[in-house]
């Protein structure tokens, strides 16, 4: 099994910011007005942003956590870490950044009861993929506490059901997602695993989806500077021993090309 690259065109759009939300402790909801980018992005898609003004120079590379193709707006999730996204965050609402996208190829949707499976800022994507599955996907998700646990309202009437675990036991089952994916998979429910997060996780995540003889998408993560194939910075090992471009050739694999 070979995944489907697709490669969509390219839009750079200075897009207008709508909303700028506070979702928990340093982390930031941005919905953009980019139609071009709305009508076109795939699930597992991401874009490359950049601040119109002032440094850093480089764009960040965000994935696409949901769209609204009607209303052309795009939205943006992340966490706030460094230099780049505490610019970011300052943004008032009426604010332009400029976006590149949608960039890479996303999840193949060529099934009919996937179960979702995200850790950290790696549930972010996923909403977007739950969305395109109309009621008919499920998802596992794991953070270390309960304060990390805003998402599921943001899956709320998009999923069959919301499977939770964290490190601490604060809220759903105490564990990794990993240590409730082998009973999850053992009820014969699912016939596809898509898996975005750690790559710890998604290594093992996929080991325990060969087990039980389901394919498997794992969506990588790795520092990117143009998003385009040409840098080179975001290459992976790949399991024919040719290196992947992860924003060009994934950032969504087949778990065999690259575990």
């Amino acid at each position: 099994m070979s995944a489907v690259v697709i490669h969509l065109p390219k839009v750079a759009v200075d897009a207008v910011i709508l909303r700028h939300e506070t979702l928990a402790k340093d982390m930031k909801k941005l919905v953009v007005a980019a139609a071009a980018i709305a009508a076109q992005a795939a699930p597992g898609q991401f874009i490359q942003l950049k601040i119109k003004e002032g440094e850093p120079l480089l764009r960040r590379p965000i994935s696409i956590a949901a769209v609204d193709a009607a209303a052309g707006t795009v939205d943006l999730i992340y966490r706030v870490v460094g230099k780049g996204t505490k610019d970011l965050a300052k943004l008032p609402v009426g604010a332009v950044v400029n976006c590149l996208g949608p960039l890479g190829h996303g999840f193949d949707l060529a099934c009919q009861s996937p179960l979702l499976v995200g850790g950290g800022m790696g549930i972010a994507p996923l909403i977007f993929l739950a969305e395109s599955f109309a009621g008919k996907a499920s998802v596992l998700m794991g953070g270390r506490n309960q304060d990390e646990m805003f998402w599921p309202a943001l899956y709320e009437g998009s999923v069959q059901n919301i499977h939770i675990t964290t490190d601490d036991g604060s809220v759903g089952s105490k564990g990794f997602t990993v240590d409730v994916l082998p009973q999850l998979l053992a009820t014969g429910k699912f016939d596809r695993v898509m898996v975005c997060g750690p790559e710890i996780m998604m290594k093992a995540a996929a080991k325990i989806a060969a087990e039980y003889k389901i394919p498997c998408q794992v969506s990588l993560e790795k520092h990117m500077a143009c998003g385009l194939g040409a840098c080179l910075s975001c290459t992976c090992a790949g399991s024919d021993g040719k290196r992947k471009k992860v924003c060009q050739d994934g950032p969504v694999f087949w778990a065999q090309e690259v575990f």
